[in-house]
């Protein structure tokens, strides 16, 4: 059935497809300016949950406050887990508690504390207390476990079958079934002891006659997850062996959960979008953010910057009489020390996503330090030769051209190098490489650049 409101919706073929319609977004302000919760509802209902989290995150904070008191109890608890964690806490206080408490109910264990292990404690507390026995026994056994870890992402909420049983049996039990999860892809099974054997896939199930053995049709491959493996090891295992779901094991390798792909891939582009904002120095952030938290988020590594700067300044500075005494050094100065800026940024911007995404291993680290030098050195004779070309069309000087030309050479293979070496080591070491390579290797390409340039100027122009 096609509704007045699939006209406001974005063409999918278009470049702005799936972002909020920008003139719903006026109509749903203007639906709460007016204090009209009908129109406002009428407008919000067709939104996808993802949708509504994103309008929030988009406007500003007495707007936020006003739409979330006269939206009342449609408020769902899906929005709430699509929230950005810097406005959730905000949400969540903004909330009736009546409301609170219906919208967490309906909220997978996963979800539940997805949302509670960022809260403060008399905000955790009185979402625990709104859900019921069984479930806040599970949620806090969940929250028991490691930060960060696969106890936390996983879901309580688990189809299992014993492994003798036929396709007929899995199908009864899961027809009169009444607390099944909204949303799975397998039926684990377990032996006696409650250690999961495999998985069969609904598809497989239901393309099987009733008594076929569930072990006849399990999944060739099949990962258990240790309760207490990170989760960024958890979400290269889904990536890496393409899985769909996943049995959480304890200690003693009995299932106490399952992890699904949607929340596998949440933790990949998390750790995606970490590596970005890292190798920027910006932590963290997040556009919700406010102006003082923004501030004191990149503060720390502007400041960094500012001593690599001091270190690079220093080196220009015990060249000051060769400068003085041709100040075309001056003016070509700075081409030398961005290109090796740049092609140092680019070599480490592939080890980091390498080293995330675990391609680059001691099996292949000279490999790949051995092609970024020969990168940088082809690039390095390649812009030697234009650098030169202009050097002696510019300032008449032969002599600059070759000086130039043999600093952007030097420059270029010490960028390659120290892009890729410096990630390596600060990894090694126990460094995050995202968080602080950026500053090393422009400290290198800097200084080693305006050394070998302005170096060989004084021994070859004077």
């Amino acid at each position: 059935m096609v509704t007045d409101n699939d006209a406001d919706m974005v063409d999918p073929g278009s470049e702005d497809a799936y972002e909020l319609d920008r003139k719903r977004v006026a109509q749903i302000l203007d639906a709460v300016e007016a204090n009209d919760q009908a129109l406002l509802t009428e407008l919000m209902e067709p939104l996808h949950a993802a949708d509504i989290a994103d309008l929030l995150e988009q406007i500003n904070a007495p707007d936020r406050a006003a739409l979330i008191q006269l939206y009342g109890r449609e408020f769902d608890g899906e929005i709430l887990s699509e929230l950005d964690e810097s406005i959730r806490e905000e949400v969540i206080g903004l909330l009736n508690p009546q409301v609170l408490a219906e919208a967490v109910r309906d909220l997978e264990s996963d979800d539940v504390v997805d949302l509670l292990e960022d809260l403060e404690e008399p905000q955790q507390e009185a979402i625990l207390q709104s859900l019921e026995d069984a479930d806040r026994v599970a949620v806090q056994q969940s929250l028991s476990y490691p930060e960060n870890s696969a106890g936390r992402l996983m879901q309580r909420e688990v189809v299992m079958a014993p492994e003798h049983w036929t396709v007929g049996q899995a199908i009864d039990f899961m027809r009169e079934s009444d607390n099944l999860p909204d949303q799975f892809y397998h039926v684990v099974l377990v032996d006696p002891r409650l250690h999961p054997v495999g998985n069969v896939t609904l598809g497989r199930i239901m393309g099987a006659k009733r008594d076929v053995r569930l072990t006849d049709i399990v999944e060739e491959t099949f990962q258990i997850i240790p309760v207490d493996q990170d989760e960024e090891d958890v979400a290269y295992a889904f990536n890496q062996y393409h899985l769909i779901s996943a049995p959480v094991v304890d200690d003693e390798g009995r299932l106490v959960g399952v992890i699904t792909i949607d929340d596998a891939m949440i933790v990949l582009d998390e750790e995606h979008e970490e590596d970005i904002l890292r190798l920027a120095g910006v932590s963290d952030g997040s556009l919700a953010d406010r102006v003082i938290a923004t501030t004191k988020q990149r503060f720390p590594w502007l400041a960094v910057n500012l001593g690599t700067a001091v270190l690079a300044s220093l080196v220009i500075a015990q060249f000051e009489a060769t400068i003085a005494q041709f100040v075309a050094l001056a003016v070509l100065m700075p081409i030398v020390a961005s290109m090796g800026g740049n092609a140092g940024t680019q070599s480490l911007t592939v080890a980091v996503r390498a080293l995330a995404t675990r391609d680059l291993t001691g099996s292949n680290v000279w490999r790949v330090i051995r092609r970024e030098v020969l990168v940088g050195l082809l690039n390095g004779l390649a812009f030697a030769i234009i650098m030169g070309v202009v050097g002696i069309i510019w300032f008449g000087s032969a002599q600059l051209g070759g000086v130039i030309a043999v600093a952007m050479v030097i420059n270029l293979v010490v960028a390659g190098l120290a892009g890729t070496v410096v990630p390596i080591i600060l990894e090694k070491v126990g460094v995050d490489p995202a968080l602080a390579s950026g500053a090393f290797v422009t400290t290198v390409t800097d200084i080693v650049g305006f050394f070998a340039f302005l170096g060989l100027a004084g021994a070859v122009l004077f």
